[in-house]
């Protein structure tokens, strides 16, 4: 049997990398995934490669910033059975590779909203209709962890750790009606990386070199590790983070 049969998962920023490697992953393991993000065309291109490999999938243009479309979607997806899953991958907007002194507020402010708006704004959405039914799973991204001395990172760090105190804030006043909260933790994704990256080689031998396996994650594994742990063989699971890192992040 499929990890996620019959599950109704919603995924945030599904047209992006990580997106898309877990939409796919949901995918595949039976979940109709509700496909939300700001650009139609990209989504309907994945939404049609799964359903070219057997998978359900349903698109939406939906700002994940926005409370009162969060909201609407949320409940348009509710009425299709409920909703099972929730994750948000949308981007933050972070500036990288520019040191603190040089970086302007607004730069360095932006990846902390945003990352703070909408992933309240999205699980608060889900958890709502969660709770009538005593289950679900909502998904974080990122995690904190140790400041990074080979490359600045302006605001992204800040913005992990203020999820990360969501994330467990959330784990407590939603266990009790059967809802678990995770975030899923790398290391760095060499795949995420735009081919024009400033140094992006360099970054890719850095973020491999610090692995105890010697390789970095991928999105597959990321897909994979999220699928198991948004499914009902991870029913004990909250309040945690999961480490996807290869070994780069030591738990």
């Amino acid at each position: 049997m499929t990890l996620l049969a019959g599950q109704n998962a919603i995924i945030y920023g599904a047209a992006g990398r990580i997106g898309t490697a877990v939409a796919t992953a949901f995918a595949g393991e039976g979940a109709r995934v509700f496909l939300a993000g700001r650009t139609r065309a990209r989504l309907d291109e994945l939404a049609g490669g799964i359903r070219a490999a057997g998978g359900r999938a349903e698109t939406a243009v939906v700002d994940a910033l926005d409370e009162r479309a969060v909201d609407e979607h949320a409940a348009a997806v509710a009425a299709e059975g409920g909703i099972d899953v929730s994750i948000n991958l949308i981007g933050h907007g972070d500036v990288q590779g520019t040191p603190l002194v040089e970086m302007a507020l607004a730069d360095y402010e932006r990846p902390v909203v945003t990352a703070v708006r909408t992933q309240f704004l999205t699980a608060r959405a889900a958890a709502r209709h969660m709770i009538a039914r005593r289950s679900g799973a909502i998904l974080f991204f990122g995690g904190a962890a140790d400041p990074v001395r080979e490359f600045a990172v302006g605001g992204l760090q800040v913005a992990f750790h203020a999820l990360e105190a969501m994330r467990r804030q959330l784990a407590a006043e939603l266990g009790p009606h059967g809802i678990r909260t995770v975030t899923l933790r790398t290391g760095g994704i060499p795949e995420t990386l735009p081919a024009d990256f400033p140094g992006r080689s360099e970054l890719e031998e850095n973020i491999a070199g610090k692995t105890m396996l010697g390789r970095a994650a991928t999105l597959a594994d990321v897909g994979a590790v999220a699928a198991f742990v948004a499914s009902d063989r991870a029913a004990s699971m909250t309040a945690a983070t999961v480490n996807v890192s290869c070994g780069a992040l030591v738990d």
